[in-house]
C-alpha cells in the first residue's frame, strides 16, 4: 500500500501543508509538486513592490534549506497530468508518477478571460504568478498608457502601482462601484476618490466591449461608448478555480472542489484547499470559495491535523487586505448577509472603519488605515461579545472592553 502525502500546488496553501505536517509530527514521505519554477513565494507583493522593483526578488515563503531539512521532496517546474485513484498515485507530465496515501489538491485558480474580441493581442496581460509579473514589468518600462479592466483588488493595486511609476492609467469597471462584491459602499466611494485623486481616470458602468489592435498589438479598449488609448491592458475580472484534475476522477465540484468542514473531498483520501475549494463557511451558513492567502494557510493547517489523526473542523474567521499606494485596506468577516452599516472614524481624514451588520449582529469590518479596528474584529467576530451599531459608531466607546474571552471560543 502506498504511503506518504502528495501536495499538488506550490502556493501559500500547498507550502503550508508541508510545513504543518512536519510541525504536527508527521514522519512519512511528503512531496510538494509545483508547476512554477520559483520556490513558493509571497503572492500579494506581485501587484505592488515586486512589479515596481523585480530586481529585489521574490519574497520566499521558506528558504530552499527548509524543504531539505524537513525532508520535503519539492518538485518545481513539474505538472501533474492526472490522478490515479485506483493506483494511489499522481501521473506527471513528461513521464513518471508519485505514490500517495493522502493527496492534497491546492491547485488554486487561473485568471478569468473576458469573452471580448481581440483579447489575445500582444500587450494584454493578467497577473497571477511571478512569471506574469516579470512579463508585465518588462512592458511597463516602455508603456505610457495603461488600461486596467476590472475594479477589484488586483486591478486597483496594479492601477495604483502604475500611477506611482508615472503611467497614464484608466480603470474600466462594468458595475457602478469599485470592489463592489467585497467592501461597503463607503469604502468603494473612498477608493474611487483616492484613485481619481492620484490621477487615474475611472470609468464606472463601462463594460469592456473589445480590445483594438494594430499590427497584432494593443492600441485601445472600447469600454461602453468610450474608446480608451492603451499601450498595455491588464485584465483583472476574477478567477476560475482549477478543478479539472478533481473532476476528471469524479470528485464533486460546485464553483470549486466540494469539501466538508475538514476540507475532505468526496474521496476519503483526498483533500482540497485554497482558491480551488468550495467549503461550508459556518460564519454565513453557506458554501463558499474564498480567494484569500489567510484562508489557504488556515485550511492547510486544518488538513495537516486531519492527516496526523488530530482532526478539527475548519472554523477560522476570514480576513483579507489590499495595499493601494500608501493606503491599507483590511477586511475581516463576510458582509454577504449585511443589511446596514455604521462608520467609525473620519472618512475625510482617511482613517475609518465601516462596521457591517445583519440586523444588530456584526458580520464584517472594513478598515482603512485603522489597523486596531481590524485586529479587534479578528478577535471578537467569532464570539458573542460584539458591539452594537450604536457602540461601533461611538468613538468614546472602548471596543477593547468587549474582549472578554479568546477568539474562537463560542461559535454557534
Amino acid at each position: 500500500m502506498a504511503d506518504g502525502v502528495v501536495i499538488i500546488g506550490g502556493g501559500h496553501g500547498g507550502s503550508q501543508v508541508a510545513a504543518s505536517l512536519r510541525a504536527d509530527g508527521y514522519d512519512g514521505p511528503v512531496t510538494l509538486i509545483s508547476a512554477e519554477i520559483d520556490l513558493p513565494y509571497q503572492r500579494p507583493p506581485l501587484s505592488k513592490t515586486y512589479l515596481k522593483e523585480p530586481e529585489r526578488g521574490l519574497q520566499e515563503l521558506r528558504p530552499a534549506a527548509f524543504y531539505e531539512s524537513h525532508a520535503v521532496d519539492l518538485r518545481l517546474g513539474t505538472t501533474v497530468e492526472a490522478i490515479d485513484r485506483a493506483g494511489g498515485r499522481v501521473t506527471l507530465a513528461g513521464g513518471g508518477s508519485v505514490p500517495y496515501a493522502k493527496l492534497v489538491i491546492a491547485t488554486g485558480a487561473r485568471p478569468r478571460v473576458p469573452p471580448i474580441p481581440s483579447v489575445e493581442l500582444d500587450g494584454v496581460f493578467y497577473l497571477r504568478d511571478a512569471a506574469d509579473a516579470r512579463r508585465l514589468h518588462d512592458r511597463f518600462v516602455t508603456a505610457e498608457s495603461v488600461v486596467v479592466i476590472g475594479g477589484g483588488f488586483i486591478g486597483l493595486e496594479l492601477a495604483a502601482t502604475a500611477r506611482m511609476l508615472g503611467r497614464t492609467v484608466t480603470i474600466i469597471e462594468a458595475t457602478d462601484r469599485l470592489m463592489g462584491r467585497s467592501v461597503a459602499t463607503e469604502v468603494s466611494q473612498h477608493f474611487l476618490d483616492l484613485h481619481r485623486g492620484w490621477g487615474a481616470t475611472v470609468l464606472l458602468q463601462h463594460p469592456a466591449r473589445a480590445i483594438l489592435g494594430e499590427g497584432g498589438r494593443v492600441v485601445a479598449v472600447e469600454a461602453g461608448d468610450t474608446l480608451v488609448p492603451a499601450d498595455i491592458v491588464v485584465i483583472g475580472i476574477g478567477v476560475v478555480p482549477n478543478v479539472e484534475l478533481a473532476t476528471a476522477i469524479g470528485l464533486a465540484a460546485d464553483n470549486g472542489i466540494v469539501v466538508d468542514d475538514h476540507l475532505l473531498t468526496s474521496a476519503p483520501e483526498i483533500f482540497a484547499i485554497g482558491d480551488c475549494a468550495s467549503f461550508p463557511e459556518p460564519f454565513v451558513g453557506r458554501r463558499l470559495r474564498l480567494e484569500s492567502v489567510q484562508t489557504a494557510v488556515d485550511q492547510a493547517k486544518t488538513v495537516a491535523k486531519a492527516i496526523v489523526g488530530k482532526p478539527e473542523p475548519y472554523r477560522s474567521v476570514p480576513w483579507f487586505w489590499s495595499d493601494q499606494a500608501d493606503v491599507k485596506l483590511q477586511m475581516v468577516g463576510l458582509s454577504l448577509l449585511a443589511d446596514r452599516s455604521v462608520v467609525r472614524g473620519a472618512i475625510e481624514e482617511g482613517s475609518f472603519s465601516v462596521f457591517q451588520f445583519a440586523g444588530d449582529r456584526l458580520v464584517a469590518i472594513d478598515s482603512v488605515n485603522r489597523a486596531a479596528d481590524h485586529m479587534l474584529g479578528r478577535r471578537i467576530l467569532d464570539t458573542p461579545d460584539l458591539p452594537t451599531p450604536e457602540q461601533a459608531a461611538d468613538l468614546s466607546f472602548d471596543l477593547k472592553s468587549l474582549m472578554k474571552r479568546p477568539a474562537m471560543a463560542a461559535r454557534a
